[in-house]
């Protein structure tokens, strides 16, 4: 008998955001649930902004072009957070 592993790379189908969740629906069927406040561009942002987003390279990435924001489907899963900018 033989197998041969398949790699799949996560791809988002959709994104949606309430008042403190950023969701990201996944094209294998799970959905990643983050909170907003990880993202402070997005977090600030207005509904409106928050809602023109593109998926990039087949949903591997989002991008938010009016609040210059883009995080990779593969980060959310690791529970990547935006870095944290020093006080100065």
């Amino acid at each position: 008998m033989t197998s041969s592993a398949v790699e799949t790379t996560a791809r988002a189908s959709n994104v949606s955001t309430t008042e403190t969740e950023l969701i990201v629906h996944l094209v294998d069927g799970r959905t990643i649930i983050v909170p907003l406040e990880w993202y402070p561009r997005l977090n600030q942002a207005t509904v409106e902004e928050r809602a023109r987003y593109r998926l990039i390279g087949d949903g591997e990435y989002i991008n938010w072009p009016d609040v210059d924001e883009d995080l990779s489907v593969a980060g959310l899963l690791r529970g990547m957070r935006a870095p944290q900018q020093q006080a100065g």
